[in-house]
């Protein structure tokens, strides 16, 4: 695997994760019990914590982005084992 392909897997990895973590500890107003200012949104969160979730979206991504390269390093993940693609014409 070279490092394109790694880079741009672990970068497609990375944003899935920032998405399933971007909801994590957002509270609104109304559950933070505090005032809506005037001209803002009630359901906008009161703290949104975006530096904890990018150091957390990058750990996630490193784990999961170095599991999937020692699979498939190893040739535990391979596409050819995939059921569906064994009729596919060989490259």
């Amino acid at each position: 695997m070279s490092w394109v392909s790694s880079l741009a897997i672990f970068f497609i990895i990375w944003w899935t994760a920032l998405f399933a973590v971007l909801p994590f500890g957002v509270r609104n107003n109304a559950e933070a019990g505090t005032q809506v200012g005037e001209g803002h949104d009630a359901g906008a969160p009161v703290a949104h914590g975006l530096r904890w979730k990018l150091l957390a979206t990058t750990l996630l991504s490193l784990v999961i982005f170095f599991g999937f390269r020692f699979l498939f390093v190893n040739g535990y993940l391979d596409v050819m084992n995939l059921s569906f693609l064994k009729d596919a014409p060989s490259l």
